[in-house]
């Protein structure tokens, strides 16, 4: 037969005198802070976090300046979109010796559209005919 032998690590605490009492009391030492190598990369990337946000939202805020082509310098025809006009007809009046489709591309990129379709009074950025 055997027996199990279980221990919970638990010691009734014994009652010093008062003198160690107040001995074990003024003995406390304080520890600073230290960080591991993982705790200083953490902290770092969580105090960079903001600028890294911040630098984010300027760099995507910035394509309204980016597709602002007056301010570079370079000039455009601008138009606007009048009932029954299509992109097609507008590409023929620029360039009628060219590749329609490419024109079309051209004024699509410019004008940052989703697709060729263009409303009545939107106004466009054309490309200067070759």
């Amino acid at each position: 037969m055997s027996a199990a032998i279980a221990t919970t690590g638990f010691q009734p605490s014994r009652a010093l005198p008062r003198e160690q009492a107040a001995q074990v009391q003024t003995t406390v030492v304080r520890t600073r802070l230290r960080l591991t190598r993982r705790g200083r990369v953490v902290f770092t990337g969580l105090a960079a976090l903001p600028l890294v946000i911040w630098v984010f939202v300027l760099v995507l805020g910035s394509g309204a300046a980016a597709a602002d082509v007056d301010s570079a310098g370079a000039t455009f025809e601008y138009v606007t979109v009048g009932q029954g006009d299509s992109l097609w007809a507008i590409a023929e009046t620029i360039d009628p010796s060219g590749d329609v489709r490419e024109v079309i591309a051209e004024i699509v990129r410019l004008n940052g559209l989703d697709d060729a379709v263009v409303e009545p009074g939107q106004r466009l950025a054309l490309p200067l005919a070759p």
